[in-house]
């Protein structure tokens, strides 16, 4: 693996005598599509935020896109685009508006914010819905929508949690797709799902027991090492274990 753009050493994070992210440590690759799983109270959303600079770690080191997690945690958030379950978009503001709002936010120029919005709206296809409110396309538009948004100042690392939740088969393979399509170009994206389908389609995957990673490596890797037909197979036994849930 050459320089990694995302490096974690024993991180850590506690809240009063609980441990949430128990000295976990990983690399990512630059182009990357890396899974992150666990199931609910895993300790995988904690994770996340210290690696999106939205909260310090108690204990350990890493860098995020050449940023240091203790140390620039702001400059952390002008490097990397982010995708929350709710796709972080404003259902009264029209498609438009959405992206240049965010346009705005990651500090792009007006007349860039423009060119990159008409790059957007005919990629999907929007251009007669540009000025439609966002609260009225359906959930896989929505998602499609928020996914260009987050990679509309062409972060190096995107970070997807739980972007496929809520939508029909066809529509997730359809995101997938962006996916594979922003990964070819260079961007890493750090995926966090709860469909095990989806971690077959991941370069490499971790997946976090009680706060530890249990286990880590490409897809084909782990069903080898357990002797697993599926990867939902691998985390069904990894998670027989788990003491504690949400």
């Amino acid at each position: 693996m050459s320089k990694p753009i995302l490096s974690v050493r024993e991180l850590t994070k506690r809240f009063g005598t609980f441990t949430a992210v128990d000295r976990i440590s990983f690399d990512v690759g630059r182009g990357e599509i890396f899974g992150f799983l666990g199931a609910n109270g895993a300790g995988k959303t904690t994770a996340m935020r210290m690696l999106c600079g939205l909260s310090l770690p108690t204990s350990g080191s890493g860098t995020v896109a050449g940023c240091d997690i203790l140390r620039e945690s702001e400059a952390i958030k002008r490097h990397i685009g982010y995708m929350s379950q709710r796709f972080s978009l404003y259902d009264d503001l029209t498609v438009l508006e959405n992206i240049r709002l965010y346009g705005g936010i990651y500090g792009l120029r007006r007349r860039e914010i423009l060119r990159r919005a008409v790059e957007v709206l005919r990629r999907l296809d929007f251009l007669g819905e540009r000025n439609t409110p966002v609260g009225s396309l359906p959930l896989g538009w929505k998602q499609k929508l928020a996914f260009s948004v987050a990679t509309l100042h062409r972060p190096e690392l995107v970070f997807l949690d739980e972007p496929t939740g809520g939508v029909d088969p066809l529509t997730r393979r359809q995101f997938w797709e962006l996916i594979y399509e922003a990964a070819a170009g260079g961007t890493t994206l750090f995926v966090t799902t709860h469909y095990m389908d989806e971690a077959e389609y991941c370069s490499r995957v971790s997946i976090m027991v009680d706060g530890r990673i249990c286990a880590l490596g490409a897809p084909a890797e782990l069903k080898r090492e357990f002797g697993a037909a599926s990867m939902d197979e691998v985390f069904r036994l990894l998670a027989r274990g788990a003491k504690r849930s949400e």
